[in-house]
């Protein structure tokens, strides 16, 4: 892993956005995957920014990680309309480029197969962009969930809906119970694996991703076997962190070819 610990949330996205930036100007058609929530937002701010400066982005391609099951198509709070409004629009993106899994699909589990393969066939993920969850999951790979799975149907905890309450007017009934995600493996088949967190609500989730034994309690720890996860969280996710100033140093000391 390399941990890199920013000062604010806005350095966060900025860091972010310059290392997918890299990844496609190497690669113009590069495969990205993205995720909504709150932690990506200054990444995609400033990706924003870096479009209007002229970084091109009509030849990507992109994966979202997850999608609510239940909602109607078109719904506003579906992540389907989200990616939508926050990447493929503030991005100059080709909406035929962009793929959601579709939890509005009458046969679901074909919807999951069904994304699989698309990932595949468009040649794996060069960049997965990441967000934590305060109990750990990464996509909506809750607690428990296997460290080895596919893209499929889960069903949100409890704090999970809780949080989430808040995009739907502060309304738990009307958050859904179900969702489609990538599993961890999936995730871990990125070439690339970039997370970035934010706030001291995240700061445990954070600690035990990079410090913790790796198992299923904690899935975002899935990432200490990735080839190369790179993790980018603010002063207040990195508080808990006992190694920080080894992670500081390494940062410091980056060789040219990782800066």
């Amino acid at each position: 892993m390399e941990i890199i610990v920013a000062p604010t949330p806005k350095h966060v996205g900025e860091f972010a956005a310059g290392r997918i930036a890299k990844v496609l100007d190497a690669k113009p058609n590069a495969v990205l995957g993205v995720a909504t929530g709150s932690s990506p937002v200054p990444t995609y701010e400033a990706l924003e920014r870096m479009a209007q400066q002229g970084l091109d982005f009509s030849q990507a391609s992109a994966f979202a990680l997850d999608e609510y099951v239940g909602l109607p198509e078109g719904h506003p709070q579906s992540y389907a309309e989200v990616i939508r409004r926050d990447v493929t629009e503030r991005l100059g993106m080709n909406p035929e480029r962009v793929h959601v899994p579709r939890g509005h699909a009458d046969d679901i589990p074909a919807a999951c197969e069904e994304y699989e393969r698309a990932i595949a066939t468009a040649g794996g993920v060069d960049i997965q962009l990441l967000g934590i969850g305060a109990n750990g999951h990464i996509g909506f790979n809750e607690p428990s969930s296997s460290l080895a799975g596919r893209t499929r149907v889960k069903t949100l905890t409890p704090k999970t809906r809780s949080d989430n309450a808040r995009f739907f007017d502060g309304d738990l009934s009307l958050v859904p119970t179900h969702c489609i995600t990538q599993g961890i493996g999936t995730i871990l088949d990125a070439r690339i694996a970039l997370l970035v967190a934010t706030g001291e609500d995240k700061a445990s989730a954070v600690q035990a991703m990079v410090e913790g034994p790796a198992g299923a309690f904690c899935p975002a720890t899935a990432l200490q076997w990735h080839r190369r996860a790179i993790i980018v969280v603010d002063e207040a996710a990195a508080s808990q962190l006992t190694q920080r100033e080894y992670y500081d140093f390494v940062r410091d000391n980056r060789p040219d070819w990782q800066r």
